[in-house]
């Protein structure tokens, strides 16, 4: 394959020089019109080309038209070149008024520097944009010629994502990706074009555009396109048998750079997402930018998107603690791919031994703590009581405790619909780590906060990830209830959600976040099925183990009775009151945990927790037996 077109910067210079000479000469001769008069400013005209050769490239070099890839011109550098090219119209224009006042020379018509000044941005322009043009069309022959098959592309979404992906497509012809036209629901659209491709009708004309044109493959381009609308577009390409890919979610694109590179098969997290609310970047930013945060747990899904989202504010340092080295160091790896300024420290520590703790906060001197690290699984706590008490209460307590004694101004404890009216013995314990937190922030009168929210996608030993295991093997997908219902989020959009609470807790909060609507188990298995290519019942089996020890059918975020409130974010609100323990009595209650715990007492721990928490239900809760995971 040929070498693509670059054209080294001295050419350019040579070029410009040139330029010089025929704008200089064509203002003059635009002005006079090749009159016998020409003749008389010749001297003036000699005069501008000897100044214009000297001010104009040193100004040109200046604003940086020697050191860009012109192969990869755009409106920005467009501006660039207005911009550079005026200034340096104006510093001619200043000089030869000044030697024309002089008397350096006689005669001198000042409109040629106008005149001058607009042939200098069409030719300097148009000499650099026609280097964009010759890369371009060398780079789309040399496509043609390597390419195999080209396959025709239908992109849903003709904004800002649709745009980015056809001009990728179209300056990437390896990638025998053809866009042929544009879906979109906006009536001022239609009948328009965006780099050259048509807007061809509205997203509910699409099975209409598949029956009547030759479409191989359907790109979903709207980062903040709702469930519904991914629901629609899938259903319509599985029934005509189109290939079909997306865009990631604008909270998967927090940080990130988007190019086609990053089109992925839709999944279900897509058919999922809810409209984003409005972004309060600022106020995150004021929260972060600049303070030295620490994420415990920071090798856990919840802790490492957090991780992600974090680094994207410019925190002086980022503190990474967890128990796990290999997770911690996947997550300091991918940091560092990502964000290469920044200064991140990964600490190996267990939230359980206050001591190593301690030291950890007196030598990184933490301002804001997101507290993340926590058992989580439902089964596997029911087994491991004293585990629970432990890493939960205890853990959280010990994380507390360093955070007073070293004065962090912010934290921030992630919590779970679980802790509501529990009925297992990890809820329990989250809703003591709650208590514990929430405790503080009183004491301390410091902004120390709880965000509790449902269910995540895609975190390590959640629903999703176990149905597409069981798919892969053939199936059956194992459901403990036809009718079990859970709120679900994507992480990214959890994470988002929590910075943005943390950016408002003033003290004493419970945050909740606005999970919608709950979704049955049974139809996110069917959704996931469908979008392996088959058919649930029919490909792939769904049987139902019965509900297992510490569920319930549905969760809740908030107790009945406790009156919740709106905040400056739509899908954040704050609960109002507080019927947990408190002072002294929380203090000695968690010893006696704690007590019971190292002495292996787990019927007494059980106990203890449904006496004390309210609407606590752990001992109604059968003997555990692990059958399935579905939460």
């Amino acid at each position: 394959m040929k070498r693509k077109i670059n054209i080294r910067n001295r050419y350019l210079l040579l070029g410009d020089v040139a330029l010089i000479l025929v704008s200089v000469l064509g203002s003059y001769a635009i002005r006079l019109e090749l009159s016998p008069q020409f003749f008389d400013y010749l001297e003036s005209a000699v005069w501008m080309i000897a100044i214009s050769m000297v001010i104009k490239p040193i100004t040109y070099f200046y604003f940086g038209l020697y050191r860009r890839m012109w192969a990869y011109a755009s409106v920005q550098e467009l501006k660039l070149i207005a911009l550079a090219v005026s200034s340096a119209s104006v510093f001619v224009s200043v000089l030869m008024i000044a030697f024309f006042s002089l008397g350096v020379f006689t005669s001198f018509p000042r409109s040629v520097l106008v005149i001058d000044w607009i042939l200098s941005v069409l030719l300097v322009g148009g000499l650099r944009f026609a280097l964009r043009v010759l890369a371009e069309s060398q780079s789309a022959n040399a496509g043609k010629m390597a390419s195999g098959a080209i396959k025709r592309a239908l992109i849903i979404g003709a904004g800002d994502g649709g745009a980015l992906v056809v001009r990728e497509l179209q300056k990437n012809p390896q990638l025998n990706l053809d866009p042929i036209g544009f879906l979109d629901d906006n009536p001022a659209k239609q009948r328009q074009q965006v780099y050259g491709v048509p807007v061809v009708g509205t997203i509910n004309d699409l099975a209409n555009v598949l029956d009547s044109n030759p479409v191989d493959e359907v790109i979903i381009a709207i980062p903040s396109a709702p469930g519904r609308v991914m629901r629609v577009v899938a259903d319509i390409c599985r029934l005509k048998g189109v290939p079909f890919r997306a865009m990631p979610g604008i909270y998967e694109l927090l940080g990130g750079k988007v190019s086609v590179s990053r089109l992925r098969e839709v999944d279900i997290a897509d058919l999922l997402r809810r409209e984003p609310a409005h972004i309060r970047d600022q106020q995150v930013g004021g929260t972060l930018n600049g303070r030295v945060v620490l994420v415990t747990g920071a090798g856990g899904s919840i802790g490492r998107e957090l991780c992600r989202q974090i680094a994207r504010w410019g925190p002086t340092e980022l503190i990474l603690l967890g128990h796990g080295e290999n997770s911690i160091f996947e997550t300091l790896l991918e940091l560092r791919e990502s964000f290469p300024s920044l200064y991140a420290r990964p600490v190996i520590a267990d939230i359980r031994d206050l001591p190593r703790l301690m030291s950890v906060f007196e030598r990184f001197r933490p301002q804001v703590v997101f507290h993340a690290a926590a058992h989580k699984h439902v089964p596997l706590m029911e087994t491991n009581i004293e585990e629970a008490i432990s890493n939960n209460i205890l853990g959280t307590n010990n994380v507390v405790q360093a955070s007073l004694a070293r004065r962090v101004e912010r934290l921030v404890m992630i919590s779970t619909d679980k802790a509501i009216r529990p009925i297992n013995v990890m809820g329990a314990t989250k809703r003591m780590a709650e208590m514990i937190v929430l405790n503080a922030a009183r004491r301390s009168g410091h902004a120390y906060s709880v965000v509790r929210f449902g269910n995540v996608l895609g975190s390590r030993g959640s629903v999703v990830p176990l149905f597409k295991r069981q798919i892969a093997l053939g199936g059956p997908i194992t459901i403990t209830h036809p009718d079990m219902k859970r709120y679900f989020m994507t992480i990214p959009e959890a994470v988002y959600l929590v910075l943005q609470a943390a950016s408002m807790g003033e003290g004493g909060e419970t945050f909740v976040l606005n999970m919608g609507q709950q979704v049955r188990i049974l139809d996110l298995a069917e959704d996931l099925i469908r979008l392996s290519g088959l058919e649930p019942g029919k490909d792939i089996e769904i049987t139902f183990t019965g509900i297992r020890p510490g569920e319930k059918l549905a969760e809740d975020l908030w107790d009945e009775g406790h009156p919740f409130k709106p905040t400056e974010h739509p899908d954040i609100f704050s609960l109002q009151g507080n019927d947990g323990l408190q002072g002294d009595e929380l203090m000695s209650t968690i010893d006696e945990l704690v007590r019971l715990g190292q002495q292996g007492e787990g019927s007494a721990i059980i106990t203890m927790l449904d006496e004390l928490i309210p609407g606590s239900a752990i001992r109604s809760t059968p003997p555990p037996e692990i059958t399935s995971v579905d939460s």
